[in-house]
């Protein structure tokens, strides 16, 4: 899979190249502003490696993998949901074609045991592999757009009552205007 909590696999060997060469910059002993200017990154971060290194040495950069909670789903388990979910809602039972985080939740739990409690972190997961909200527009099979087009502009002016602009009037019920 190609992206694992916001970094891809390409992203987080560029960081760990960087700590790398942080660890080498400091091992020469080059000021920490240095650092940050000629690696690309905050004052913040060159001072935090700096402190890592001067605790624990090279290994102390050593990245301890993405931050947060380690997801339910392996892998494996993340790309054959792509693959369901790609499928579409019809395939897996559903009565039309559109997905809800509520039906993604069944499908996990389905096909692989996990069972996500919270609707906001499964969207939150689902977001993050590379899923977005869709809000089709449903319109009938039927709909002929002409005749929506000509309603709109022809016969909905004929039956909606005019504005009133003319006559003064007061935004108030409960202070009108003296007759």
């Amino acid at each position: 899979m190609g992206t694992t909590r916001g970094l891809t696999s390409k992203e987080r060997q560029h960081r760990e190249e960087r700590r790398s060469a942080a660890a080498d910059l400091f091992d020469q002993g080059v000021p920490q502003v240095e650092v940050a200017r000629r690696l690309g990154v905050t004052r913040q971060a060159a001072h935090h490696w700096h402190r890592l290194w001067q605790d624990g040495g090279r290994p102390a950069l050593a990245s301890t993998g993405p931050p947060g909670a380690r997801s339910y789903l392996t892998e494996e388990q993340i790309e054959a949901l792509k693959a369901d979910l790609k499928r579409g809602a019809v395939a897996h039972g559903w009565q039309t074609e559109r997905w809800t985080v509520p039906r993604i939740r069944v499908l996990i739990h389905e096909t692989t045991g996990v069972w996500y409690s919270s609707l906001g972190s499964l969207w939150m997961f689902l977001h993050h592999i590379g899923f977005t909200c869709q809000r089709p527009e449903q319109h009938a099979s039927e709909r002929d757009e002409e005749a929506v087009r000509t309603w709109r502009e022809e016969t909905w002016l004929q039956v909606k009552e005019p504005r009133r602009t003319s006559t003064p009037g007061s935004s108030s019920r409960t202070n009108p205007l003296p007759p």
